[in-house]
């Protein structure tokens, strides 16, 4: 007979895995409820380039980097919350489209230690103007980016793409008579 082979398990105060977390709350992946959220794919054109740049900035809580987003609001149309959440995460104003370029899903961690399944609609805002001064100031990073490199930096595969697949055009200035 073998002898039983022990499972050695993580020390104490090392952190489970991602993956190790979600095994252990199945119930909560599956249940078929995703929550809604909307998101801010913020985006400008340097001086003298054809090609825009892309606003990445950290979540508050892990430091991961992703888009403004956050929950729907209440008498807000969905570009609008979009809207209000560059300018809160990020100090940057601008017009949203009314339609979403994409939406992807991902698992956003609750203050409680539960998961909720989410799935954000992305709403192109062609920044205008741009604030030192806003809520979540000094929470964050920011930084703008290629969208090469703004794919490379968030982690959600299906964000990826949809700012890969994201090509604005630059607007054409009147000529002047």
């Amino acid at each position: 007979m073998k002898p039983v082979k022990k499972v050695s398990r993580p020390p104490e105060g090392k952190p489970k895995t991602l993956l190790q977390q979600l095994a252990q709350m199945p119930d909560k992946l599956f249940s078929g409820e995703f929550r809604l959220q909307y998101a801010a794919l913020c985006y400008r054109f340097p001086a003298n380039a054809d090609d825009a740049e892309i606003l990445v900035i950290t979540s508050r809580d892990s430091g991961r980097w992703v888009i403004p987003k956050g929950w729907p609001m209440k008498k807000k149309k969905a570009h609008e919350a979009a809207e209000i959440e560059a300018w809160q995460e990020a100090g940057v104003r601008g017009k949203a489209k009314k339609t979403p370029v994409g939406r992807y899903t991902y698992l956003k961690w609750l203050d409680n230690g539960d998961v909720a399944p989410c799935t954000v609609e992305v709403f192109p805002v062609e920044v205008t103007d741009i604030d030192r001064n806003f809520k979540e100031r000094g929470q964050r990073q920011i930084a703008w980016v290629s969208p090469e490199e703004a794919a490379h930096r968030v982690r959600e595969v299906e964000l990826k793409s949809i700012i890969i697949d994201f090509k604005p055009k630059r607007k054409k200035s009147p000529k002047a008579g």
